[in-house]
């Protein structure tokens, strides 16, 4: 599964870049295998036929266009990410009733207490500044609307995003380790930082209970998406040829001791969280 670089600053560069291209050559795995969190997502977020919804790090818009159909065409599904490339494969599949725009949902001006709800899969990580973030969103929406989004527990409870890591490193450079308070996939993973940032940008009825769903993915698929995006991609990018090869090898041969039939069973470890305006 992706991860982003843990510098605030490498955030734009590196969803407009590297990140965004490699998701968006990889977009029909990446939605196959995030469906039924998307699933659980747009039920749970769903406010009403003919409302209004912010979709916050929509990405290639799957998330986006799952709220739009339930809305119906009176509604609006607004998505909204930095990634110029995920944007515009958004735009190109928008149907009746959801709209995309390329924005930071940190600092973006959305117009005032217009929204009924806002969402997010896996998008409201990557933040510079989480409270500002927050207030922000939080004002995009009517009073007592509710904010529902999933993001990643502890790499203890999402093996499958370390064995990768473990099995190249080897053949890699010594990488820093990583601050678990950085912007990135596992920055949520404390829930009480969670419920910390929400408060303090004006939140109520917090509400964090784990989701734990089935997200069982081929061994081919998982070895591709490993050696694409996250950190071992990004150690790849200086990497000679045989050094390639290697990591490569070692990665295929980790993860396919998890297999079953060419299956990994993986389980995607989660937090669902909701509050209000």
């Amino acid at each position: 599964m992706p991860q982003a670089p843990s510098a605030p600053t490498d955030q734009a560069a590196y969803w407009n870049k590297t990140g965004g291209q490699a998701w968006v050559d990889l977009q029909d795995m990446m939605d196959n295998l995030n469906r039924p969190i998307e699933e659980a997502l747009v039920e749970r977020a769903f406010p009403g036929v003919g409302k209004r919804v912010l979709d916050i790090g929509c990405g290639a818009g799957a998330t986006t266009l799952a709220m739009a159909r339930r809305l119906g065409s009176e509604g609006l599904s607004l998505g909204v990410d930095i990634s110029a490339p995920l944007i515009e494969i958004a735009v190109a599949q928008a149907t009746a009733g959801a709209q995309f725009v390329q924005a930071d949902a940190q600092t973006y001006d959305f117009d005032q207490a217009t929204f009924d709800a806002a969402m997010s899969r896996f998008g409201v990580m990557f933040f510079s500044d989480f409270d500002a973030a927050f207030a922000n969103i939080r004002r995009s929406l009517k009073p007592g609307a509710e904010l529902v989004f999933a993001c990643w527990r502890s790499p203890a409870d999402n093996p499958m995003a370390v064995i990768p890591g473990r099995a190249a490193a080897p053949f890699l450079p010594p990488s820093p380790a990583a601050d678990p308070l950085a912007p990135g996939r596992f920055a949520f993973a404390d829930p009480e930082r969670v419920r910390g940032i929400l408060t303090r940008s004006g939140w109520s009825d917090i509400d964090i209970t784990r989701l734990d769903t089935p997200t069982p993915i081929a061994l081919d698929d998982l070895v591709t998406l490993s050696l694409r995006m996250g950190p071992v991609a990004a150690a790849l990018r200086e990497a000679d040829e045989a050094t390639r090869g290697k990591v490569r090898e070692a990665v295929e041969n980790a993860l396919e001791a998890e297999a079953v039939d060419g299956v990994v069973p993986m389980v995607a470890g989660c937090w669902l969280v909701t509050a209000r305006a």
